[in-house]
């Protein structure tokens, strides 16, 4: 299963167009963000707003896995032989790890993503320097200081130690600002709801559809319509939901290719 669980801390809140009661504690409102962080964060697809950090052990593919054409002869090394545009016959360079856009040695692994930031990346106990690498899309991560990643590691050791090769990052695609000005306007209905506001309490609103004055009869909306389609009933909220989650997906996409050797992750102790 993919790496997803999730944000850790709240998002960025904006009051600006919330007019909160002056009683309102801090502690309510800080209750009510990471309430309405966990709500959004599910309701976007799981996908928006930086998760909890991650570690993983990545695994180097080498450069000759899935080579079907790879012919070893003595210590020559490999060969791949290829027809040139002029009509003749060539051996493939294959020294280094290349990709399909480079024609020199590109040392790079795969990680789960999107991968929000890169907050440490430890080789052999050492912390690189963030001009040592760099994240290409579909979470690449590049070596770019003239060195390369580990082919393997001590996977019984610890991160920091000697012969060992830890990532620690986030996943999530960033918050601009529409997601902030959504986020803000549901925090200030969960903490007028929660404070009592007037006319803002969830519990008061009845979702009344039809009203016949003469002789009485209401008719009231099923509150839990709006919420199976993924909704909130919120303008602010919902415009922003429908604009990164028009298909109502509960989770990310997936694909799953057996080429690619997922990086380890502890999860105990």
């Amino acid at each position: 299963m993919p790496l997803r669980i999730g944000p850790c801390e709240p998002w960025p809140f904006e009051p600006d167009c919330c007019q909160l009661p002056e009683s309102v504690p801090q502690e309510t409102i800080d209750r009510q963000r990471a309430v309405a962080t966990f709500i959004l964060w599910a309701l976007s697809g799981r996908r928006v707003g930086p998760s909890c950090p991650y570690t993983v052990r990545p695994c180097r593919k080498r450069c000759l896995d899935a080579q079907p054409l790879t012919v070893r002869g003595g210590t020559a090394g490999p060969w791949i032989p290829y027809l040139g545009r002029d009509g003749a016959w060539r051996n493939a360079s294959v020294c280094g790890c290349q990709s399909d856009c480079s024609c020199g040695e590109l040392c790079e692994v795969r990680l789960e993503g999107p991968v929000h930031d890169i907050l440490a990346v430890e080789v052999d106990g050492e912390t690189l320097p963030t001009g040592a690498y760099r994240v290409d899309a579909s979470g690449l991560l590049v070596r770019t200081d003239g060195g390369c990643w580990p082919d393997c590691q001590d996977m019984a050791a610890s991160c920091g130690a000697p012969n060992t090769f830890c990532v620690t990052y986030r996943i999530g695609l960033p918050l601009d600002e529409a997601a902030i000005a959504a986020f803000s306007a549901l925090v200030c209905h969960l903490v007028k709801d929660c404070s009592g506001g007037c006319g803002c309490k969830v519990a008061t609103n009845k979702n009344l559809s039809r009203l016949s004055r003469q002789g009485v009869d209401l008719e009231f909306a099923d509150p839990t319509v709006i919420y199976s389609e993924l909704r909130t009933g919120l303008p602010a909220v919902d415009m922003w939901l429908t604009a990164v989650n028009p298909y109502r997906q509960t989770s990310p996409s997936r694909v799953y290719n057996p080429d690619f050797k997922r990086p380890r992750l502890q999860i105990w102790p």
